[in-house]
């Protein structure tokens, strides 16, 4: 063939392949209210910066070949704001982009490269249907999907956190896409979105439940009950400027600091507010958001699963230009006791940072962990006990401060005395002891008259102020609240000056997530 006829070949199957499953399944794709791949795929990425692997693949069952363009998978490399980043997205117009032989080759061997090679944040547009029926169904095809290797899934079930992994979630996610999310560092979840292992329809037919897809794992599921979601987005446009806003707190892999960035005017200004927004009544909740956004560059922390263990904030912010990660209480929900929900948010956040060089500052205003029936049918002692071993396994500087109570063993699991913390202040209005006085008198005098009770309570609370922990060394400073942005930015200069930077040994980069 002359060359002339190997070039329009050429052209002509790249335009072929590059159609997906063709304008009818694109229409489809369209009526149904979602974007192609290929239109996500432009979105997310600076103009003409996709490099494309695997364009040519396809199933190779017989007669499927044109049937199956890069076989509903498109990997490749592109710019995200000038960074590079490795993207892989399921193509629905493709058989659904369900999994079969030639298809998860693609995703375990560039998922490899990426990860071993590389290394650079991946993210992973997923919709798809599942396993391919019926390539997978004998004994042969189960294992061409393993390669033939005792470990051939491997890189498809881990994630050793050598770089950031964000999934985001559009259409319907079933099990393979469904793993994906489980195994992310970061999951947004477009509204009308499902994240499950099965669909209703394989659902029904195999143990008679009659489910939909948003029953199972719609969005109000993942990220107010399993907590699997971290943040929701209106629409697939807001997702990837949701996408491009978390990658910018994340170093390019676990080898490098957070970037940095310049401090947005009137950050300074905003701590003159702070004695607003703390009451001066010790029982009256108040909002710990409004605390951090007087602490923070710009007012501004992006917050992962705010709708999830909700007493207990987790976000990624920046002071004096550096990232941190923010582990606040949150008194306004449930006095800023912590549920069992809240304890598996923190793992995963400790996990994160640690994971990714970020050091962490942690608010405490707790009157302790949730307790009770309902408290101890969810494992909350094991949950408890695993949040420590996660914490004194962080390796990033912690920062703590002591903004009002902190009692009981929520001190420690909130990274306070005897928690490990590198610096920790308190504010002078800080009470820290086994418990809230008023429940400590009636557990040790039972029922006084109230005169004596309240004498009792005064003295236990005397007893918890922060100057007897201060005096024993168990403190290193007492601060005026105005002062605790310009004391933590003197803190995180001691940390970059020091040998090491404050980077992470990386010794939670393959601890499970996803409770």
């Amino acid at each position: 063939m002359a060359l002339r006829d190997l070039l329009d070949e050429l052209k002509e199957k790249r335009k072929r392949f590059l159609g997906m499953g063709g304008s009818e399944k694109v229409k489809k794709q369209h009526e149904r209210g979602w974007l192609t791949a290929r239109e996500r795929i432009r979105k997310l990425l600076d103009p003409n910066s996709f490099i494309e692997v695997g364009l040519f693949a396809h199933s190779d069952s017989p007669g499927m070949e044109e049937r199956t363009p890069a076989d509903g998978l498109i990997c490749g490399y592109g710019l995200m704001d000038g960074r590079r980043v490795a993207v892989i997205a399921n193509d629905f117009t493709v058989l659904a982009s369900t999994n079969a032989k030639v298809n998860l080759k693609k995703l375990l061997l560039f998922k490899t490269q990426v990860k071993e090679r590389i290394k650079v944040p991946l993210v992973f547009l997923g919709e798809a249907g599942g396993a391919r029926m019926p390539d997978c169904q004998g004994s042969k095809e189960i294992c061409d999907l393993t390669g033939y290797l005792p470990d051939g899934l491997m890189p498809e079930y881990t994630n050793f956190r050598t770089q950031p992994f964000v999934f985001a979630a559009y259409g319907k996610c079933y099990g393979v896409a469904d793993f994906q999310a489980n195994l992310a560092d970061f999951v947004v979840q477009v509204k009308g979105s499902v994240i499950s292992v099965s669909g209703p329809r394989a659902l029904k037919k195999a143990i008679g439940q009659a489910y939909s897809g948003e029953e199972m794992g719609g969005w109000k599921v993942h990220a107010r009950i399993t907590g699997i979601t971290d943040m929701v987005a209106e629409d697939e446009v807001a997702s990837f400027q949701i996408i491009k806003e978390f990658l910018s707190y994340m170093p390019t892999n676990q080898s490098e600091l957070p970037p940095k960035k310049s401090v947005p005017p009137g950050s300074e200004e905003r701590m003159s507010r702070i004695l607003e927004l703390l009451p001066e009544n010790r029982k009256r909740a108040y909002d710990m958001h409004r605390i951090i956004e007087c602490i923070v560059d710009g007012g501004e922390c992006f917050e992962l699963k705010p709708e999830f263990g909700a007493m207990l904030i987790t976000g990624l912010a920046r002071i004096n230009g550096e990232v941190v990660g923010i582990v606040a209480n949150n008194p306004i929900v449930n006095m800023g006791a912590t549920n069992t929900d809240a304890l598996d948010k923190m793992m995963d956040f400790l996990c994160l940072c640690d994971s990714y060089n970020i050091p962490l500052v942690f608010f405490h205003d707790t009157p302790g962990h949730m307790v009770g029936k309902e408290a101890e049918s969810k494992k909350v002692g094991a949950k408890v006990v695993n949040a420590l071993q996660c914490l004194f396994q962080v390796t990033v500087p912690k920062i703590a401060i002591i903004v009002r109570k902190t009692y009981g063993q929520a001190t420690i699991n909130m990274c306070g005395i005897g928690g490990g913390p590198d610096f920790i202040a308190a504010w002078p209005t800080a009470e820290i002891g086994f418990m809230d006085p008023s429940i400590a008198v009636d557990v040790v005098y039972g029922n006084l008259p109230e005169k004596d009770r309240q004498k009792m309570i005064d003295k236990m609370r005397g007893d918890n102020s922060p100057y007897p922990a201060a005096g024993a060394y168990c403190l290193q400073d007492i601060i005026d609240p105005r002062e605790t942005r310009d004391y933590l930015i003197k803190v995180l200069k001691i940390i970059r000056d020091s040998e090491d930077k404050g980077m992470s040994k990386h010794l939670l980069a393959n601890w499970p997530t996803k409770f």
